[in-house]
């Protein structure tokens, strides 16, 4: 797969400005990005333009400043952090005699390196993939691209152009069908516990998702202060008191820019997000650029038809404001909108859990039960214990089972609707 570090460590960066606001918390996390990427930053080049140039993006002179860069640190890549098109990364690499990544490339390669699990890996090689589809010419443009001869049993031939776009095309068949068999697989797991309420982190990349995603669950995933640290979806099973058994999942972190086909690439991960009942939003309450950053995963909800989903602000790393104390804020109706804690100390984890019951009571409305199940319905007291959603059992004389159960109403109708026999036993 695609890795930009396999040309060399040493980057030039280059930003532009199209606004009069010059914003150097993009150029921050621009560099956090090529950090993140395994790169070195030797010189970061900025200056400020009304539109791209169509040649070099930048004006000529900026671009010949950039060479000049390159030639005398001797970098071995030149990073934008902006979209180029085919035309204009060539043109730059022929000026600057090395290789040149657009902001998309460079967020592609930090997913190559992240990736973990198989479907994982599909999803980033389709990206990349798609990706390469439109930057084919220029590896062909030093030479004859006929390939056959009049004089060839096989005709005039195809040009190698021609051919490496075939084999594009049949691989990207290939990881789809992959991916659509991994689809429904998952299909099939969320189908298996549709009626375990779904609590999906989302947030921008480096909020502290997994941090607290650990903290809750007691899991082991990766943490580290890097972008897209957490590439693979991980799904935990989490016990509320009050709620009975949830289903907790971490995913991939949100960013500015993100390219469309990554989002489409990544189309069978993030419809975990589309089933879920709650989502917690995760934000970094000592961002300068918080509402920025909360907009950014928004718009990016909004284009995984997600945005219906009924959320819940989640303010981390309270532990690096001055004197600050967990809290949970509440709008007019008196529902959680906001919860501050920290993660890492796990400060405010109890107010988390508080919020996330009266949430959850309040869209899925829990309900109890007496039943008397006589012997040979050892089954359904079976059934309700897997659900964990027995409060109380006791023995009566004749052999029969008394059960005072617990469970969420659209679960008890979803049994009532399998299981005809249950209203029978209620008492």
């Amino acid at each position: 797969m695609f890795n930009c570090s396999k040309f060399g460590t040493q980057a030039i960066l280059v930003h532009i400005f199209f606004t009069k606001d010059h914003n150097k918390a993009d150029i921050k996390e621009f560099e956090t990005l090529v950090l993140s990427a395994g790169l070195s930053v030797l010189d970061i080049v900025t200056c400020s333009r009304k539109e791209p140039n169509s040649k070099y993006f930048v004006g000529e002179g900026k671009a010949e400043e950039i060479a000049e860069k390159v030639k005398i640190s001797s970098a071995s890549v030149v990073i934008f952090d902006h979209a180029l098109s085919p035309a204009q990364e060539r043109n730059l690499e022929c000026l600057c005699q090395c290789r040149v990544i657009d902001r998309t490339g460079l967020i592609l390669s930090i997913f190559s390196q992240r990736a973990r699990t198989h479907e994982g890996k599909l999803q980033v090689e389709l990206a990349q993939l798609r990706y390469i589809a439109t930057r084919l010419v220029r590896g062909w443009t030093h030479l004859e691209r006929q390939k056959g001869g009049i004089s060839l049993l096989r005709g005039p031939g195809e040009t190698q152009l021609e051919t490496d776009r075939r084999l594009l095309r049949n691989r990207m068949n290939t990881i789809k069908l992959r991916l659509a068999k991994v689809e429904r697989r998952r299909e099939q797991g969320r189908y298996a516990r549709a009626s375990i309420p779904t609590i999906l982190l989302v947030g921008y990349t480096n909020a502290g998702k997994s941090t607290l995603f650990n903290s809750i669950t007691e899991a082991s995933v990766d943490v580290a202060d890097k972008l897209f640290t957490t590439l693979d979806p991980t799904l935990k099973r989490l016990n509320i008191p009050t709620i009975g058994n949830i289903v907790l999942a971490d995913t991939v972190g949100f960013i500015q820019h993100l390219p469309h086909h990554l989002v489409a690439s990544f189309k069978s991960t993030l419809q975990e997000t589309q089933q879920a009942k709650l989502l917690l939003h995760i934000v970094d309450a000592t961002d300068q650029c918080i509402n920025i950053k909360i907009d950014a995963v928004k718009k990016v909800l909004v284009e995984i038809n997600a945005n219906h989903i009924s959320t819940l602000l989640v303010m981390n790393k309270i532990d690096q404001l001055d004197n600050f104390i967990p809290r949970i804020d509440r709008n007019t109706d008196n529902e959680p909108v906001r919860v501050w804690l920290s993660a890492q100390n796990a400060d405010g984890i109890t107010l988390l859990m508080q919020a996330l019951s009266e949430l959850l009571i309040r869209k899925h409305k829990i309900i109890r039960y007496n039943l008397r199940l006589p012997p040979q319905a050892s089954r359904l007291r079976s059934l309700f214990y897997q659900l964990q959603a027995i409060e109380q059992e006791w023995s009566e004389q004749d052999g029969s089972i008394r059960l005072l159960v617990k469970i969420p109403i659209v679960q008890w109708y979803r049994l009532c609707k399998r299981e005809v026999e249950l209203l029978d036993y209620l008492v």
